[in-house]
């Protein structure tokens, strides 16, 4: 059982995040970021911008078919409104739910009841935001994703290639951008090991978090005080989006404002490592800790050890999450990292002890003892291999280096124990930027070898 998979986890690829220009998808949620069209405008790559104007010029032709059918261009915007196969998100179950007729006839009514929009169309269609209550983001990225779906479904079958990710012959349809029309063809996929249902590569360089024009952002950045309110109370969203239907041209302005201020405008990490400073002060915090449960002390540690951990050992290892377990009525606190086999140790972990992933335990405890090294190991002989990190205040006793000498012995199991003293040395590895945190344990783990019987 792997926690939080992914795809390439799934089929044991040895490629991190932070080498692929596609965001990995997870396999039984989505991912928390979305495609933003209007990183596709500003993008400096031709490319971009012509599948830009292919997302514009599409959702427009939807607004000229509803003034002469409104069933047929209905019906297309409901088929466009969920990519399941991208997995971009919030959903928990990589299963979205399309739009309703109501909410698909009120964004196309837009074409007809706002003069401007039904003369020249939208330059950006994610100004829909501003005009339909219901609209959100989610589904600004799924309409998207869905008008340039022959496109990701080439780009999803050159990574396949470029990467050795398994496919699999299956339909999938998609719009066709000169028909107008959504058409089915049968291709070679990558598939959900489940459900069997396709998967789609999207660039990382199109998602954000929040879409660069969204209705927040216009509302508390954009308008005026006095347009905000309706004789002294707030505007809520529903009357603020009448507004700007019949006040177009206030959307106008703030969508110019908006591209005229493209440069800030990036997509959004993944992961992103805290800076050196920062990773500094949490160490600093960690050192001046209590051992124990002290004032909360035990919580400190792992609040600022997990964003320390992850950050240092990031690109090698991508983390996880961090998960919670109870063993004989304490509750233990671990962190979960993918094992990409990106580094020679990771390698040797995965090949010698069968760690697909790789646990770490904190302990901020005056002193380690066997029942630390019994309660971890207990762990390992379920889902994570055979090896497992314990990182803790100070030096184990010898009584305990050697209990986990004598599990590798009998069990072929590796526990590394790190306290703080390799902690600032993973920290002075990090600000050098010579070497990475890794070293230090790879470092630990030479040592552990040495002392083990031949």
């Amino acid at each position: 059982m792997i926690v939080r998979p992914r795809l390439n986890d799934f089929h044991r690829l040895p490629f991190t995040q932070e080498s692929a220009d596609f965001a990995i998808p997870f396999l039984d949620e989505d991912i928390p970021l979305y495609l933003d069209p209007f990183l596709l405008w500003k993008s400096p790559s031709q490319q971009d911008n012509s599948l830009h104007t292919t997302v514009t010029n599409s959702f427009n032709y939807l607004g000229y078919l509803f003034q002469k059918d409104e069933y047929e261009a209905i019906d297309i915007l409901i088929n466009l409104s969920e990519c399941d196969e991208v997995g971009l998100g919030n959903s928990k179950t990589k299963q979205g739910k399309k739009i309703g007729k109501a909410l698909a006839h009120k964004a196309l009514s837009s074409f007809r009841d706002i003069p401007q929009i039904q003369k020249q169309g939208f330059t950006h269609f994610e100004q829909i935001q501003l005009l339909v209550n219901g609209f959100s983001k989610d589904r600004v990225s799924d309409i998207a994703c869905n008008i340039i779906k022959s496109f990701l479904i080439d780009y999803t079958i050159q990574n396949c290639r470029r990467y050795g990710i398994p496919t699999e012959k299956i339909d999938i349809s998609f719009f066709d951008a000169k028909k107008y029309k959504i058409i089915q063809e049968q291709t070679n996929l990558p598939v959900h090991p489940h459900s069997k249902n396709a998967i789609l590569l999207v660039p990382k360089r199109w998602l954000r978090f929040v879409p660069w024009i969204n209705f927040d952002d216009y509302f508390k950045n954009y308008l005026a005080d006095s347009q905000k309110l309706i004789q002294g109370r707030t505007i809520d969203r529903v009357e603020l989006l009448d507004y700007n239907r019949r006040n177009y041209d206030q959307v106008q302005t703030y969508v110019a404002l908006k591209q005229r201020t493209h440069k800030d405008c990036k997509n959004d990490p993944l992961f992103t490592q805290i800076p050196v400073l920062s990773a500094k002060r949490k160490k600093d915090a960690i050192l001046k800790l209590p051992t124990g449960k002290t004032d909360n002390a035990d919580q400190d540690y792992e609040k600022y050890l997990c964003p320390l951990l992850a950050s240092m050992l990031y690109p090698e290892l991508d983390f996880a999450q961090p998960q919670s377990r109870t063993d004989s009525g304490i509750l233990i606190r671990d962190l979960i990292f993918y094992n990409n086999t990106s580094h020679p140790l990771l390698n040797v972990i995965f090949e010698s002890y069968g760690s697909k992933q790789i646990v770490f335990e904190l302990k901020n405890v005056l002193q380690l003892n066997t029942t630390h090294i019994n309660q971890l190991n207990r762990y390992l002989s379920t889902e994570f291999g055979s090896f497992g990190i314990i990182f803790t205040r100070n030096r184990p006793p010898k009584n305990v280096y050697k209990n986990t000498i004598d599990l590798w012995s009998g069990q072929r199991k590796c526990i590394l124990i790190l306290d703080d003293q390799d902690l600032k040395f993973m920290c002075q590895v990090f600000e050098s930027k010579q070497r990475s945190p890794i070293d230090v344990i790879n470092k630990k783990y030479v040592q552990f070898k040495r002392d083990c019987p031949s």
